[in-house]
């Protein structure tokens, strides 16, 4: 097949998602072509089957804001004639399931027939899509779309129960690679004694730092649980709450074991040498974070909000609290590290857990749903 895949190329779920979902079908021999305002940080080396088109917005006077949604229109519209793609893959509805819509009946008015599949992430849909102004467009491009997926079942509950939602979803979770994780995992691990010199264990956290994400119940969470266990926290990430983390660390009297790592293009490294992951956020449609986290081994302490239950299995790959439970994460958290030997058999299932969303089960349920979509079209 030939696809194109559109999605943001920045650190965020959802460009991850769709930048590693395009590597392994690349890989697998299908043509892909990501279409995008810049290079998506996932994508590494290019392949023979990856291709790369940006959308350049041109600055003019007349906008007050570049008009990047037409803009995108007119690049898919090109991409499609001219490389002959089969479908259009749009991942986060907000711009890009309008985008395609549009950009597949211009293509209608010169006989060319593409169809488009779009991939609902989470806040495209429980935070930007509830806002009014947006509402009536994305409800008619999801509806209009020839087939959708949401990431979870709980995601998939939120479209309905907020969109008048006319067309089924199919629910294809997120995935990871076990396979590059292995490989990776072998190559980092000597890094512990870098940020834990004298044996403390390391807990993480990585996210984009927003009030969702519930940044201080992290740092709470960390410094009763470094009262019990000399331990490190290593922070992941960026953004507005970032500018609070310093003086509650201060007022916790946790600052010199509390690192900033700031945005890695990778969180590789940092996985592969932490003893447990924090995710304590009040709504996560998926927890694509823990998930990367499990595929390392490391067990996780979360909140039980969204999709997150349906990846993190409560006594098993680590446990889940009510959001805001510090006191409760806190007895979860000290259960797992409590000695050498329960946390190796919590890390041992954690990495169970990961095998169950693996790349080489997820991606059959995609390309079926491709082969779906284009035996639709053909009927048509």
């Amino acid at each position: 097949m030939k696809i194109g895949i559109v999605c943001y190329p920045t650190f965020g779920g959802s460009g991850v998602v769709a930048t590693e979902l395009g590597k392994a079908l690349a890989e697998r021999g299908h043509q892909v072509h990501f279409i995008t305002y810049n290079e998506p940080v996932r994508l590494g080396s290019f392949s023979k089957n990856i291709f790369y088109h940006e959308v350049r917005v041109s600055e003019y006077p007349l906008f007050d804001y570049p008009p990047y949604e037409l803009v995108l229109t007119s690049k898919l519209v090109d991409v499609v004639k001219y490389e002959k793609l089969d479908l259009l893959h749009v991942h986060y509805a907000i711009p890009h399931a309008s985008a395609a819509y549009n950009a597949k009946h211009i293509l209608e008015c010169e006989g060319i027939h593409i169809p488009y599949i779009t991939t609902l992430h989470g806040t495209d849909i429980t935070l930007v899509g509830k806002d009014p102004s947006f509402e009536p467009v994305i409800t008619f491009a999801i509806n209009q779309s020839d087939g959708v997926t949401a990431v979870s079942q709980s995601l998939k509950d939120d479209t309905f129960e907020h969109f008048n939602i006319t067309r089924d979803i199919e629910v294809i979770p997120n995935f990871v690679n076990l396979d590059t994780i292995e490989h990776k995992w072998e190559e980092k691990h000597g890094l512990k004694k870098m940020y834990a010199p004298n044996g403390e264990l390391i807990i993480s956290h990585i996210s984009n730092f927003r009030k969702v994400k519930r940044i201080p119940d992290i740092l709470k969470i960390f410094a009763k649980v470094r009262k019990e266990k000399p331990a490190k926290l290593l922070l992941v990430g960026d953004g507005p709450e970032r500018v609070h983390i310093r003086n509650q660390c201060e007022e916790l009297g946790i600052c010199d074991d509390v690192i900033l790592m700031g945005k890695l293009k990778s969180p590789d490294e940092i996985l592969s040498i932490s003893d447990l992951f924090l995710l304590t956020s009040e709504n996560e449609s998926f927890g694509l974070a823990a998930l990367e986290a499990m595929a390392y081994g490391v067990p996780v302490i979360s909140s039980n909000t969204g999709g997150i239950p349906e990846v993190n299995k409560h006594g098993y790959s680590g446990f889940l609290s009510d959001v805001g439970d510090i006191d409760d994460m806190v007895k979860n958290a000290l259960i797992i590290l409590k000695d050498e030997k329960a946390l190796n058999k919590f890390k041992e299932q954690a990495r169970k857990q990961a095998e169950l969303f693996d790349i080489n089960k997820v991606l059959p349920l995609y390309i079926n749903f491709y082969n779906k979509i284009l035996n639709n079209k053909k009927k048509v």
